[in-house]
């Protein structure tokens, strides 16, 4: 039971810590650029050097707004993929192989979709 608790604890600190940095992201790019006439009958999405991982954390460096942003959904998304491997982890404690098996077949699907899913 000690194990479940510590994985929801996980959700909830992974949940809120994106949160965090989504809303810090958001509050600078608005200081920065909330000024600044908007045009929105064309859709420009993010850039392309903040697609990556490494474009991410190259941005972090620079202090970029949007790029604290991105590394916040990032952190969104990180955070079931962590519960897995920590749930995982508390099955393989438990010696309880076929859950073991399960959550690695989950992982694997997560690590599927993420890689090879839509938009990549």
């Amino acid at each position: 039971m000690r194990g479940a608790k510590a994985l929801g604890n996980l959700l909830r600190a992974g949940v809120t810590l994106a949160a965090l940095v989504v809303l810090a992201g958001g509050a600078l790019y608005l200081a920065r650029h909330g000024g600044e006439h908007m045009t929105l009958h064309v859709f420009h999405g993010e850039p392309a050097d903040l697609r990556t991982i490494g474009g991410i954390w190259a941005g972090l460096g620079s202090g970029s707004a949007r790029a604290i942003i991105q590394f916040g959904l990032l952190l969104l998304i990180a955070t079931p993929v962590a519960r897995v491997i920590g749930a995982a982890a508390v099955f393989a404690r438990d010696r309880d192989w076929l859950y073991v098996g399960i959550a690695g077949v989950v992982l694997a699907l997560l690590t599927y979709s993420l890689m090879f899913g839509a938009g990549s």
